[in-house]
């Protein structure tokens, strides 16, 4: 299947990208937006980052590319490590590339029968088969309730514990067999959801944005921009949090004079959705929600 970048107008009108800036992809995936921000660039340069070394083996070369095996939220530490002090802009996409999703043996998708991983990084962290044969079942519940939304979490928890008992869970197909028994709605949609909610705990998805924003002023200039589109409740909620008041729990925190001590102004008030012509060429698009904000300048800088 090919890849269909989300949003991508939204996102190059968002980072007005400037022919000798500097930029950030986040999530380089597929390269969909890169290849957008790489067409803006003439003596720019372009920072792609991702943590699955597959993804970027399979990237193409450009003498305006600068690759990097990391996650996202290790963006400040590895732009100071190349001697980049400050960046023109940043674009994150939080979803899970439709490369990954088409990979049978990572085990992403119910689709296909696989050893459980999920992992992006498959050199670190713990895989699917560890979180679900070795979690105790109230973790499990948590997780599958706040990452997964899932109605009947406590539940599917309490299944997932008694089928250990009796075999190990080594496979999407074991998965789909407990999960299909506890399925509220939609099948598809549980299975997506419960899937989901596993891959957000293995990638540590929730800690890793807090993060990235939490230090996203040590290296984005005055004036520049973050674009960042998410597809979970969840994720927007601490995206608009942070860029609103200036950290992921919403709290609002005054400074000195009664102001808000922000590094950011929202550009975009409410999300950025993707049009009803876009929805249907690419159906990834519909649960994507984007913001914008820009760096600005505080009165001790």
């Amino acid at each position: 299947m090919k890849h269909i970048p989300v949003m991508l107008d939204e996102a190059m009108e968002g980072l007005k990208i400037r022919e000798d800036g500097v930029y950030v992809d986040g999530t380089y995936g597929a390269g969909g937006h890169s290849s957008e921000i790489l067409n803006r660039l003439t003596i720019g340069v372009l920072y792609g980052f991702d943590r699955d070394l597959s993804v970027l083996v399979a990237a193409k070369s450009d003498r305006r590319l600068r690759l990097r095996h990391n996650n996202f939220s290790d963006m400040a530490d590895v732009l100071r490590a190349d001697g980049v002090d400050q960046v023109d802009g940043v674009l994150v996409d939080l979803g899970v590339s439709s490369m990954q999703f088409d990979e049978a043996d990572r085990g992403f998708s119910y689709r296909f029968p696989s050893e459980l991983d999920m992992r992006m990084n498959q050199g670190a962290g713990l895989s699917a088969q560890e979180v679900l044969n070795e979690y105790p079942e109230e973790r499990l519940w948590y997780m599958f309730s706040d990452y997964g939304e899932i109605r009947n979490s406590k539940s599917l928890a309490r299944s997932i514990v008694e089928y250990r008992r009796r075999k190990k869970i080594q496979t999407t197909e074991d998965l789909v067999f407990i999960a299909s028994q506890k399925v509220v709605g939609n099948k598809m949609r549980y299975l997506s959801q419960v899937f989901q909610s596993i891959r957000m705990e293995v990638n540590d998805e929730i800690g890793e944005l807090q993060k990235f924003l939490e230090r996203l002023s040590e290296f984005v200039k005055v004036g520049g921009r973050v674009v960042v589109i998410s597809f979970h409740s969840l994720e927007d909620r601490m995206v608009k949090n942070f860029f609103r008041r200036g950290n992921v729990d919403g709290v609002i925190e005054r400074g000195v004079y009664g102001k808000l001590d922000l590094d950011f102004e929202m550009i975009t008030r409410k999300p950025l959705m993707a049009s009803g012509e876009e929805i249907k060429r690419n159906k990834r698009s519909r649960s994507a929600k984007m913001r914008i904000a820009k760096r600005i300048k505080k009165e001790d800088e």
